[in-house]
């Protein structure tokens, strides 16, 4: 197997990112030792890889203080409106090489790097992620910030500094085992405490209504301290923040226990109130209703809101004494999008802060709040919907309770005038839900309190409008939008995949970095015979480097040229990596069965001139399978869809029948590093959700523009994609959205399909037998019972149209010149999923700014 190049090797061939010139490696070098020397290695003769890594990092980020100081002076001389994108989580993945490649410095820290003797991507393997988030919504979160400084907007991130991120993931005899993500452990070279900024956040307590107004009295204090990361756009010498606040202890904390002689006791106690920055919730698309998560909630909202109107008042760089102190022009300046319903206690928290602390009268309070506030919808999944009980918000937050309620009230008078004696309509659209227990449904306050609702791909935003928030669209349908997701093409094409960005700029130019929409350009080259080598020698380039890592990190020897088929994003019911798993234990039998007993499988053989050619194991077209994903820690079946991965390929890999023309790999810890390696060796991206229960999906973004093909359902983005490339050029299969609704009315029987598919039956009764789990029979019990008798995502039903796809894809990968055609075609019409694109469109539709392309001066070019 030829020795794949290494991205220090491929860099030194590519052009996109400018010849390294001499003065900047030097400089680097100069900065670089200087950070070792008097930094780092202080009382020790010998640095470690570690100590390389931060003396590199803090070089780099020389080269960001500047710019970020420069920019926050920019913003407070023009005064822009202002954005602030509130979420709980931010999965920002390695911050050194995506700021490398967003201020142009790859080449000369490389290049630098390599005249110190040390590699580059070393180096950029020893920083940790910064995983605070659980997948699509975290990662959207990310790649938005990297947008809104490139098109230079006064944009701001605010979440939570979680001392754990999301765990760990091990494989142990094939179970998933979670373990602490103690990412700060070494420190984080990226992040500024701003301890200036600190602020008070109050919890319990009880509500006087007094003359003077409402008072929020006897809570505790939680401090909010800040630490702020920059945000570089590319090349426009834009850096904004994303700010993250830590839970602190006041220093009185309980200490009046020190009276009664606990004194010990009173400062261990200090932990109860920093346990609320302590660890990332691990559950994506599914609520947990535990009342420290409601506490991360409105810890966020409440130290967030302080911080916005502190900078509304102020006007100065650096000052902080009032000067706006009318909030009539606050919507003017102020836009907040709510990153799902998690923030939503934005909405009466800022209704508090005007009603109860500035005293602005209640309806222009309301305008205010309304017209300042946007919530993006990311899941209709109804088990992901928050409820909170109205008993935990009356304990924690008894104000914003009351609030909640008056809110509420005038809602449903509204409601009544307009559909008098509608009692049901009444009840569906209330924000409090009557019951056993009463909840807040969060969904409902965050459509009332915004002036526009998105949903995140067109196909959702429909079922968003049609289903989930009918009744909310009838009373108010031009509050409703869609905004389709995007990725940033910064990190997820010219940082991941340098060999692919370089072969386009060789033919279009470099535009298209900041302008996707330029690979259109490359439609015209679908024929090209140079250009289909070139991007064919790429992937398989890419896929030997990865196949490298593989070996070293699994200890199984891969075929680099079997079709490398991936499916990677969290593991979920709804994701449907059973379907897959069915597909591959289907595979296996028929290969095992033409290898074995070739009359049994007359349809692997292959037809030439001369007959019939009876060596059908040739027929059959080789697969490495990858499927990776974590399973939040309480989900039963989740962890057992894991091992059942993990035990399929423990048959599968050490069958000497099969050999090396059937891999199955579960892809252990996934998370946005091992993402960036695995995405752009893709030949087939698995995007095979129940039609209308994936919002968008972004994974099927990056995946089409490194040149995987998609296999998928019409869901979500997948819908846009085939519009965008033509259906023909994807791979897509099963049930429509319109096809599901028909299937639950009429019901839903597994049974049917079991009975009259062959090829299912067998698969699912190894499974079901302990065929792949003899040491345990009964392994799967659960997973073949939820399949056959309550499986909401109705597997069965599209595994018929799934297998033939798939040998749609078999027959298309037998022609690698017609497969490639197909993969630059897709590559050409991704444009349209640019996080560039989305974010454009918020600005312009929601907040009611304009992108600009203006070049802030770089710290060493004196200022106007």
């Amino acid at each position: 197997m030829a020795k794949p190049l290494t991205d220090s090797e491929k860099r030194k061939q590519i052009s996109v990112r400018g010849l390294a010139g001499l003065g900047d490696v030097a400089e680097v070098r100069k900065s670089f030792n200087r950070h070792l020397h008097f930094t780092l290695v202080k009382d020790r003769n010998v640095a470690t890889p570690r100590d390389y890594f931060f003396a590199l990092a803090h070089t780099v980020r020389d080269h960001l203080v500047g710019r970020w100081i420069r920019t926050q002076q920019h913003y407070y001389e023009r005064d822009p409106k202002r954005i602030y994108y509130l979420s709980l989580e931010f999965y920002m993945g390695r911050t050194l090489q995506n700021t490398m490649v967003n201020l142009g410095l790859q080449n000369a820290c490389d290049e630098a790097i390599y005249q110190l003797g040390l590699d580059l991507e070393e180096l950029e393997e020893i920083e940790e992620d910064a995983g605070l988030g659980n997948g699509g919504l975290g990662r959207l979160a990310a790649c938005f910030l990297d947008s809104m400084a490139t098109l230079g907007l006064a944009a701001y991130g605010y979440g939570i500094r979680y001392e754990f991120g999301i765990f760990n993931q091990k494989i142990v005899n094939g179970w998933q085992v979670e373990e602490a993500d103690d990412w700060l452990r070494y420190g984080n070279p990226w992040e500024k405490a701003r301890p200036e900024y600190m602020l008070p956040v109050h919890f319990y307590g009880r509500v006087e209504h007094t003359p003077d107004g409402v008072k929020w009295l006897d809570t505790q204090v939680v401090l909010a301290m800040p630490y702020d990361t920059p945000v570089p756009g590319y090349k426009n010498n834009t850096v904004n923040t994303m700010r993250l606040w830590s839970a602190k202890a006041p220093n009185d904390f309980k200490l009046q226990d020190f009276n009664v002689g606990d004194y010990i006791e009173a400062v261990l106690d200090r932990n109860l109130a920093e346990n609320i920055s302590r660890v990332l919730y691990p559950n994506d698309n599914f609520f947990e209703g535990k009342e420290l998560r409601l506490k991360q909630e409105y810890f966020v909202v409440a130290a967030t809101l302080q911080d916005i109107i502190r900078r509304f008042k102020s006007s100065k760089f650096g000052c902080r004494d009032p000067v706006r102190t009318c909030f009539e022009t606050f919507p003017d300046k102020v836009a907040i999008q709510l990153n799902d319903t998690h923030p939503a206690l934005s909405i009466p928290e800022l209704m508090r802060i005007l009603v109860d602390v500035e005293k602005v009268d209640w309806d222009k309070a309301w305008e205010i709040t309304k017209k300042t506030c946007a919530y993006t919808n990311h899941t209709v999944l109804p088990e992901a919907l928050e409820r909170w009980p109205v008993s935990m918000f009356e304990k924690l937050l008894p104000r914003h309770l009351e609030i909640i309620y008056a809110i509420n009230q005038r809602h449903l008078d509204h409601v009544a005038a307009l559909f008098p004696g509608d009692v049901d309509r009444l009840r569906r659209m209330s924000v409090i839900e009557e019951g056993d227990c009463k909840r807040i449904n969060m969904a409902h306050l965050c459509v009332i309190g915004s002036h526009a609702v998105n949903g995140v791909a067109r196909i959702h935003s429909e079922i968003v409008k049609q289903s989930v928030f009918k009744d909310f669209y009838e009373l108010e349908p031009e509050k409703f939008q869609n905004k389709t997701n995007g990725i940033t093409p910064r990190r997820w094409l010219l940082l991941c995949n340098p060999g692919l960005a370089d072969t386009i700029v060789e033919k279009i130019g470099e535009e298209f970095l900041t302008d996707l929409s330029q690979l259109k350009k490359l439609l015209p080259l679908v024929s090209d015979e140079v250009f289909i080598r070139d991007v064919a020698k790429v992937k398989q380039e890419n896929k030997l480097k990865f196949s490298a890592f593989l070996e070293k990190e699994y200890k199984v020897k891969i075929n680099p040229s079997s079709m490398f088929d991936v499916h990677v994003k969290r593991i979920h019911e709804y994701k449907r990596q059973l379907l897959n798993c069915l597909h591959v234990v289907t595979l296996y039998n028929q290969l095992t069965a033409s290898i074995l007993c070739p009359s049994s499988c007359p349809q692997l053989y292959q037809f030439e001139s001369g007959g019939i050619k009876r060596d059908p194991a040739k027929a059959f077209v080789p697969r490495t399978v990858m499927i990776g994903g974590k399973a939040a820690p309480g989900y039963h079946m989740a962890k057992l869809i894991i091992k059942l991965v993990t035990s399929i390929g423990d048959v599968v890999n050490h069958d000497p029948v099969v050999g090396d023309r059937l891999k199955v790999i579960f892809l252990e810890n996934y998370r946005v590093s091992l993402a960036e390696k695995v995405i752009p060796a893709a030949d087939l991206s698995q995007q095979i959700s129940t039609a209308g229960t994936e919002a968008s999906g972004t994974g099927n973004m990056k995946f089409m523009l490194n040149g995987a093909l998609t296999i998928g359902t019409m869901d979500g983005a997948n819908v846009e994609m085939a519009e965008e490339a033509g259906a023909e050029n994807l791979f897509i299969f099963g049930l429509r959205v319109e096809d599901v609704e028909a299937l639950d009315r009429k019901g839903y029987n597994a049974r049917e399909y079991y009975d009259h598919l062959p090829e299912l039956k067998q698969a699912v009764d190894q499974i079901s037998s302990g065929f792949f789990s003899p040491k345990e029979p009964d392994c799967f019990k659960d997973i073949v019972n939820m399949l056959m008798h309550h499986d909401r995502f109705k597997v069965f039903a599209d595994y018929e149209a799934y297998m033939q796809c798939q040998a749609q894809v078999d027959q298309l990968y037998r022609n690698p010149k017609e497969w490639t055609k197909k993969v630059i075609r897709n590559i050409a019409c991704s444009g349209k999923f640019s996080s560039d694109r989305t974010i454009t469109e918020y600005a312009r539709e929601i907040w009611g700014v304009e992108p600009s392309d203006l070049q802030i001066p770089p710290p060493n070019i004196p200022r106007d």
